[in-house]
């Protein structure tokens, strides 16, 4: 399946002087930031969609971890005295 897009003058100079500079095609660093940018929005949907299920999960049970309990936790990550995930609690 073809399909073309229309650019400015402007913003084609733009992607033909970057092109030039990384010694990739035009077409690659548009198939690249039209790559990434898909990538972004579907993670950002997906965060999305989790958190609303936790806000969901935690209007039916009240159970929780406080920010300063996960900030906690997460300090200990990377040292030898790393803590295992904290319990949830109403």
């Amino acid at each position: 399946m073809a399909t073309s897009l229309k650019i400015d003058d402007g913003l084609k100079s733009r992607v033909h002087e970057l092109a030039s500079q990384r010694r990739r095609s035009p077409h690659w660093i548009m198939l690249e930031a039209i790559r990434e940018y898909v990538e972004r929005e579907e993670a950002r949907d997906s965060l999305k969609q989790e958190a609303l299920a936790s806000w969901v999960a935690y209007k039916e049970t009240g159970r929780h971890l406080t920010g300063q309990e996960v900030r906690t936790w997460l300090n200990t990550w990377g040292t030898q005295d790393e803590k295992a995930v904290p319990e949830c609690h109403e």
